[in-house]
């Protein structure tokens, strides 16, 4: 689904400290989807990645209704995708005085909505 990029409007949420594989797992979800039908999936799906997904997908449809003039009922999510932000490296003592690396991800989850044909049924 391509639309041109002068039409798209976009929000980013950068250094969530959450895996980007468990937030892509959720965004797979709700690419391409109306954002009305988008809320009601994160609304109802058990896991946490859908809380910060949430609010970057309210502010990408606050961006375009407030900068652009679009009704958030026609607005579709064009793209939704999420990268690998800065480890955060830690260490927990382990026995016989060593120590144990812990990696702590973050990420940046990138939202963008356009207007598109909404067909209601």
């Amino acid at each position: 689904m391509a639309v041109a990029t002068g039409e798209e409007t976009k929000a980013i949420a950068r250094y969530i400290r959450m895996s980007p594989f468990k937030v892509r797992r959720v965004l797979d979800q709700i690419r391409g989807r109306s954002y009305r039908e988008a809320l009601i999936i994160l609304e109802f799906m058990p896991y946490r990645a859908c809380e910060p997904i949430l609010k970057v997908l309210r502010s990408a449809v606050a961006n375009a209704e407030h900068n652009a003039g679009y009704a958030p009922s026609e607005l579709l999510i064009t793209q939704a995708f999420a990268d690998q932000g800065p480890v955060l490296k830690r260490f927990r003592p382990r026995a016989q005085g060593r120590a144990y690396q812990i990696r702590k991800p973050t990420c940046h989850i990138t939202i963008a909505v356009a207007p598109g044909a909404e067909d209601e049924d």
